[in-house]
């Protein structure tokens, strides 16, 4: 009854006042650290501390919240027959370049509304090679690259020297660590082998960028998308200066300082646009964050898109530059969650 009830609620245009019934669906990084799993295969998931921010938001925001979990348990939930107005979904999925895509597949299969872009897009922008195709196609800048599968291959790589090597379909920066940039054509062998060892799967070798680095929010869907913000990532410190890496991430009150990017400044027009361009051409719903980077004549190039973006209220890249901004952890969830909501009332 209270599914039915706030449903038809909001489709008269009441569900600010009424709130909706929302499952929270997430990989929480402790429950998989008691099964066994290493630091390294859950350093995408999310912590406790992340889940209790998007509730609180939720719940601030009037809405109804309960917690599902992973994707298995969210099918063994759908299947008992068990419903919500919206899933809010960040849950990454752990085996497979498909990963971010089988919540959003179960979703559909079982017509249950959901936060964020649908399986295609999920999965299409996790393999870092696919995308960067999609958008070179659409006429968009991003860095020459190769994708590598052998040592024979990463031994004929033609790409001019330095370059930039990266697993294909990770996220967080999982694998861009200071072995990354590769100077030397002596190198890319040994870089390759260890990157594909850790990882067992195709490397994304690229030309390197050495100019500025930005990443740009994105919220909202069709012609009402807007750009939340065109953050730039400073290096502070030498070491690892090269790339926003894992280490970098981490230590970020070290290593790392922002600053938005605001007209007249050119680069934050170009940021925009080009950021704009690309979550239209790979699919992107609700929100998501985008990285670009400068190459050696100062063009911005594209680099990878998050359409499952970050959500630690202190943290993670998109509620900091909303703060940066003047807008509130709160504000940015109350968006993502209307922007849902409108598709489904379409």
């Amino acid at each position: 009854m209270y599914i039915k009830a706030n449903r038809e609620s909001f489709l008269a245009g009441n569900y600010r006042a009424m709130g909706l019934f929302i499952g929270l669906c997430y990989d929480l990084k402790a429950d998989y650290l008691k099964a066994g799993f290493s630091a390294s295969e859950v350093m995408e998931f999310d912590d406790e501390e992340t889940i209790i921010g998007l509730e609180t938001a939720l719940l601030q925001l009037g809405h109804q919240v309960e917690r599902v979990g992973n994707g298995r348990e969210l099918v063994r939930r759908l299947t008992k027959g068990d419903r919500w107005d919206l899933v809010f979904n960040i849950a990454e999925g752990l085996k497979g370049r498909s990963r971010e895509a089988q919540v959003p597949a179960v979703c559909e299969l079982f017509t249950q509304p959901y936060t964020f872009s649908d399986p295609l897009t999920c999965a299409l922008t996790l393999d870092k090679a696919l995308a960067k195709r999609v958008v070179r196609d659409r006429g968009l800048p991003t860095a020459p690259f190769e994708v590598v599968n052998t040592t024979a291959e990463a031994a004929s790589v033609s790409l001019p020297m330095p370059l930039f090597l990266k697993p294909m379909a990770e996220g967080s920066s999982k694998g861009v660590t200071g072995r990354s940039l590769v100077k030397e054509r002596e190198e890319l062998v040994n870089a390759y082998q260890a990157l594909h060892e850790l990882f067992q799967q195709p490397i994304l070798v690229e030309t390197f960028l050495p100019g500025r680095e930005v990443t740009v929010g994105i919220i909202g869907n069709g012609s009402n998308s807007r750009v939340v913000g065109v953050m730039e990532v400073i290096f502070t410190g030498q070491v690892e200066a090269f790339a926003y890496t894992t280490l970098n991430k981490d230590e970020y009150l070290e290593r790392v300082s922002y600053r938005l990017l605001i007209d007249p400044e050119p680069l934050a027009a170009q940021a925009r646009q080009l950021a704009l361009d690309a979550y239209h051409t790979l699919g992107c719903r609700d929100a998501a964050r985008v990285d670009l980077r400068c190459d050696v004549s100062g063009v911005l190039q594209f680099m990878e898109l998050n359409p499952l973006p970050g959500l630690h209220h202190v943290r993670s890249d998109l509620p900091i530059m909303g703060r940066l901004g003047g807008m509130t952890y709160t504000e940015i969830i109350a968006q993502i969650v209307e922007s849902a909501w409108q598709r489904y009332k379409c």
